[in-house]
């Protein structure tokens, strides 16, 4: 019966995918919803792109072994750059009516810094999607209760994902969203308070997890080699994540310039807040069922939350829980297929091939879409066993120490050139290698942190001493021509 409602669900969510995707009629239509999203579907599909496999199985699973400081890169990390993006970036970025934000690099640094931060940005969804095709495969086996293998689910669920983005593109994804999210906040509330009944009340599960030190956020009796990881981990994804094209691609399909700025504000709040419903659930399990999640929580923690939905609960919050939880991975999915793959289209061929109509644009698209999906598929097969929290959390690295920094500087550093964004690039990518190849290196400093700092510096000596010399030079001719 479990199976069946997940089935029906599935492919309700593919029947409203296909729907949506009758609206596709140029490549703007499929890439940012032809920019005419109201801010209610703005701030879901901005939370449930976000709220993913690393939010209900990753953090709650690193919250019950890590406290709160465990999860600092997400949720919080994760929701406050969808503030930040809100605050000091949305309404900037809106007005200049782009397709991708590879697209404000070449407007603002030059073709070659458009390539150079489109592929950095591309690299990076790999980690991201990954898990959440291993979260699919992890899913369906579960619920299969170990009939169909973990393998054999990241198949399925990937084309059950690619379905509906291949064809209907933002379109899709937005409307898919905006259902997908009703969905996770009704399943996972009514989760929490049947958790709570088990425990003996929501009190006892808080009172539980103070007491066991879960909430402590900042380091305790902290050295300055403690502060430095600290601070890494938090801007791992809090800065990392701002020059991803997904997060851009909500921001341009927003219907007007307020939308696209409160839309992200109010989507990384609620995602915050909301992301202490699965820590809530977690921890109520360990008070549930106390041997059997001290067994997952050495073998394999992020099956802990199934395990008390499959154990413990009747059938209709089985539904709830699973279709809440699969809407949360579909919804990052589908949002994180579609991204790279017009990023790709827009950045790097329409450089090959310049002359490209926009039939044949949207066409390259979608077949870009099942290129990508297939390599995802084959990466995620490939690391399976990987926790789904480092996956999320280490791919955004690459952007943070290659891509932020002439995003950043080219909106409000008037001096910024291109020559500084090249040196950002490579100082910070380059910086970053260097950490994590040296032995030891990463472990005195953080090499995200590391990376950044000499992008920034790159930044700072690419644009600034061209522009002294080139002072110099002037001034010593203008001595030479006055003292002739």
């Amino acid at each position: 019966m479990l199976i069946t409602f997940i089935v029906l669900y599935l492919l309700a969510s593919i029947a409203i995918g296909l729907y949506a995707a009758t609206r596709v009629k140029n490549t703007s239509d499929y890439a940012v919803a032809g920019r005419s999203l109201p801010l209610a579907v703005v701030v879901a599909t901005t939370f449930a792109t976000w709220f993913g496999s690393e939010t209900v199985l990753g953090v709650s699973a690193q919250f019950v072994k890590q406290g709160l400081g465990g999860v600092v890169e997400d949720p919080f990390g994760a929701g406050m750059c969808l503030v930040l993006v809100g605050l000091f970036f949305a309404y900037k970025l809106y007005q200049k009516n782009l397709i991708t934000i590879g697209d404000y690099y070449r407007l603002r640094f030059g073709r070659t810094i458009e390539m150079l931060c489109s592929i950095i940005i591309i690299f990076s969804y790999l980690g991201w999607v990954g898990a959440q095709v291993t979260a699919l495969g992890l899913v369906f086996n579960l619920l299969t209760q170990g009939a169909m293998s973990v393998t054999t689910g990241m198949v399925v669920g990937t084309l059950i994902v690619l379905v509906y983005t291949l064809f209907g593109g933002m379109w899709s994804v937005a409307m898919t969203d905006f259902v997908q999210m009703i969905v996770i906040v009704v399943g996972l509330v009514l989760i929490a308070w049947y958790a709570a009944d088990l425990a003996g009340g929501a009190g006892r599960v808080i009172d539980y997890a103070a007491t066991a030190g879960k909430f402590r956020f900042f380091p305790e009796n902290a050295s300055a080699h403690d502060w430095l990881f600290f601070i890494g981990a938090g801007i791992t994804m809090m800065l990392g994540s701002i020059p991803q094209q997904d997060v851009f691609q909500r921001v341009m399909s927003a219907k007007n310039a307020s939308t696209a700025r409160r839309g992200p504000i109010i989507g990384g709040i609620c995602y915050i807040l909301f992301a202490f419903v699965p820590m809530f659930v977690v921890t109520a399990a360990v008070l549930v069922m106390p041997e059997t999640a001290a067994a997952l929580l050495a073998d394999d923690p992020q099956k802990l939350l199934p395990t008390l939905v499959l154990e413990r609960m009747p059938l209709a919050l089985q539904i709830a829980f699973f279709g809440a939880l699969l809407s949360a991975i579909m919804s990052t999915a589908s949002a994180t297929l579609l991204a790279p793959s017009t990023a790709f289209v827009e950045n790097i061929l329409r450089n090959l091939r310049p002359n490209m109509s926009d039939q044949a644009t949207l066409k390259a698209m979608r077949l870009s879409v099942l290129a990508f999906t297939l390599c995802v598929l084959t990466y995620s097969i490939t690391m399976q066993g990987s926790s789904i929290y480092e996956m999320v959390s280490g791919a955004y690295q690459v952007p943070l120490v290659g891509a932020l920094v002439p995003l950043a500087a080219g909106l409000y550093w008037k001096r910024a050139t291109t020559q500084g964004a090249l040196a950002a690039v490579f100082l910070g990518l380059g910086v970053w290698l260097l950490f994590i190849v040296v032995p030891g290196w990463s472990e005195l400093f953080p090499q995200q942190l590391a990376g950044l700092l000499a992008a920034a510096c790159g930044m700072w000596a690419g644009s600034l001493l061209p522009q002294w010399f080139g002072n110099q030079r002037e001034a010593v001719q203008h001595f030479a021509q006055s003292a002739a």
